[in-house]
């Protein structure tokens, strides 16, 4: 067996810490919710909490899905909390924040995946805030009905990872999910509706090749992905379910594959270690796409 390659002596995690950090931790604790920061062990969680932001995790904290990078817990999910809705919207008025990203875990036990519920999530955020949100949703096993839920509750962003290579795929995510099940996810939506923003991620360092993030990047811009995050993937744990890091890509390589997908007509791209799906979201949209489509980004994200 390969012996795991060292990480490099630059990359480093910040332990969290600070007061924004200490008062978003409180409130969520309050309402009793979950967010995806914390149940995948982000290593921006520092970071973005401390800028006041976090990515809510709703229906529950645990997955019926097992994919082998994601730290979240699998098996049966609880039953869903009709009230959550509202209380996240109640949290996001209480930090006064300007965007907001929702995502979920999988949640192949209910009939429309939960997709109902998160619809009444980002419905209830509309209503009770100023806040622009970003959703970051499960395949919903391709089913067009529960997409277009989604579509019509209007979410001013709306992402949904690839996560990989086509190659790769099989053996880093859980059997129900799909590459081409992916990316008809997200021309789905745009065939909903064609100004609607897409997002999508890759992780890298699981043994791809250039040639392979080029093709991904490729298929993506082929059903007009407007968005495109790639970052470094970390091991959450030691556990044999998780993969091994491959590779540590070098910050030159992040800076090409930004090119590349600039290159290629992504409307933003963020490349780098530590970039995740929704790491710096508010800013990226605030900054990159409302600017690249002749918007105004005077409301920066507090």
């Amino acid at each position: 067996m390969a012996k795991a390659p060292m990480k490099p002596k630059w990359f480093k995690i910040r332990p969290p810490s600070g007061n924004e950090y200490s008062h978003i931790k409180q409130t969520l604790r309050k309402h009793g919710l979950n967010t995806v920061c914390e149940e995948a062990r982000c290593p921006n969680v520092s970071e973005c909490w401390g800028g006041g932001t976090a990515t809510f995790m709703i229906m529950g904290d645990t997955c019926t899905r097992g994919c082998r990078f994601c730290a979240v817990n699998t098996g049966k999910p609880q039953a869903l909390d009709s009230a959550e809705p509202i209380k996240v919207a109640r949290s996001l008025a209480e930090w006064g924040l300007k965007y907001a990203v929702i995502t979920s875990v999988d949640r192949d036990d209910l009939e429309d995946g939960g997709s109902t519920h998160f619809a009444q999530t980002i419905r209830a955020i509309k209503e009770h805030t100023d806040t622009k949100v970003e959703v970051l949703i499960p395949d919903f096993q391709g089913d067009p009905e529960a997409l277009k839920r989604i579509v019509d509750a209007e979410p001013d962003v709306l992402a949904h990872n690839i996560e990989t290579v086509e190659r790769l795929s099989p053996n880093v995510r859980d059997r129900r999910a799909d590459y081409r099940q992916s990316l008809r996810v997200l021309e789905m939506v745009k065939e909903f509706k064609p100004e609607q923003y897409t997002k999508t991620s890759i992780m890298l360092g699981l043994g791809e090749t250039e040639v392979e993030v080029r093709q991904s990047m490729q298929d993506l811009r082929d059903i007009d992905v407007d968005v495109l995050t790639l970052g470094q993937y970390l091991r959450p744990t030691r556990s044999k379910r998780h993969l091994e890091v491959e590779q540590y890509l070098s910050l030159e390589a992040y800076a090409d594959y930004r090119k590349m997908g600039e290159s290629m007509g992504f409307l933003y791209v963020a490349s780098g270690p530590m970039v995740r799906s929704s790491y710096r979201a508010g800013e990226l949209f605030m900054e990159g796409l409302l600017e690249k489509r002749g918007g105004n980004s005077d409301g920066d994200q507090k």
